[in-house]
C-alpha cells in the first residue's frame, strides 16, 4: 500500500483529490484549516485515513508532517495542495504578503523537507498545485502570479537537483486553469469541477509526469503565454 501526505485538504482541489487517492488504494494523511471538516473526516471509519489541523505556515509544521509519516509508516508522496490568491487590483502590501507567507515561505519549507526525506530514502514522488497563472504576471493579483512563477521555478530547480544526484526522485508540477473552487468567477471560461480536476491530477501523478496542465486544455493557453508579445499582453 503507497503512503501519502497531502497538505491542503479540507477544502477545494484537495479534497477531491483526497477522495480518488483513497479509492485508488492509498494510506493517506491529509491536513487542513477547516476543523470541522477534519472533525468530520477523523469521525470515518477508514482506518487508512488522517486528518489534522494544519497552518502550513506555523512554526510546527514539520512536526506535524513527521507525526503523520511516522502514523503513516513511510512516506512514498507528498502532495502540496495549499494556496491562497484573490483577483483584486486593489490589493496592497498586507493582503499580498499574508499570501506570500503561504505560497512562498511555507512552500519553500515543504517542498524542501519532503526533498530531504525523500533523499534519505533513496525515492520520493513530490507534487505541488502550482497554476497557469505562474508563466505571466498579472495587474489583478501581482503577488499570486509572481507566487506562483516562484513555486514554478523551485520545482525546476528541485527537479535538476535530483537528476543530478541520480536519486529517483519524482518532482511534478500540476498547472491548474480555472477550477470551481468557489474561487473563481464563473464569467471565466473553461471551468472545470473539482472532480474532473482530481481525477486529471491522479493520472498525471500515476504517469510521474514532470508537469501537467490541468485540463489538459490549458496546454493551449501556456503555449500562448510563452509567445504572447509584450505589446499586446498589456493590452488584455
Amino acid at each position: 500500500m503507497k503512503k501519502a501526505i497531502l497538505i491542503g485538504a479540507s477544502t477545494g482541489i484537495g479534497r477531491a483529490l483526497a477522495k480518488v487517492l483513497l479509492s485508488n488504494g492509498y494510506k493517506l494523511g491529509i491536513t487542513g484549516v477547516e476543523k470541522e471538516i477534519l472533525n468530520e473526516i477523523n469521525h470515518s471509519s477508514d482506518k487508512n485515513l488522517k486528518s489534522v489541523f494544519f497552518d502550513c505556515t506555523s512554526e510546527q509544521s514539520s512536526m506535524i508532517i513527521d507525526d503523520l509519516i511516522d502514523w503513516l509508516g513511510g512516506l512514498d508522496l507528498l502532495v502540496f495542495s495549499a494556496g491562497i490568491g484573490q483577483l483584486d487590483k486593489n490589493q496592497g502590501y498586507t493582503i499580498e504578503n499574508e499570501a506570500n507567507e503561504l505560497n512562498v515561505m511555507a512552500f519553500t519549507k515543504i517542498a524542501d523537507k519532503s526533498f530531504r526525506y525523500f533523499e534519505s530514502k533513496g525515492h520520493g514522488h513530490f507534487v505541488a498545485i502550482t497554476s497557469v497563472a505562474g508563466l505571466k504576471g498579472h495587474r489583478l493579483a501581482p503577488a499570486y502570479h509572481a507566487a506562483k512563477a516562484y513555486q514554478i521555478s523551485y520545482l525546476e530547480g528541485l527537479r535538476h537537483k535530483a537528476i543530478n544526484s541520480n536519486i529517483p526522485i519524482t518532482i511534478t508540477d500540476i498547472r491548474p486553469g480555472f477550477i470551481d473552487t468557489g474561487l473563481v468567477n464563473h464569467r471565466h471560461f473553461w471551468i472545470a469541477t473539482k472532480e474532473k480536476a482530481a481525477h486529471q491530477i491522479y493520472r498525471i501523478i500515476k504517469k510521474k509526469k514532470n508537469i501537467g496542465y490541468v485540463t489538459k486544455r490549458w496546454v493551449l493557453i501556456a503555449l500562448i503565454l510563452k509567445i504572447i508579445p509584450h505589446w499586446i499582453y498589456n493590452r488584455l
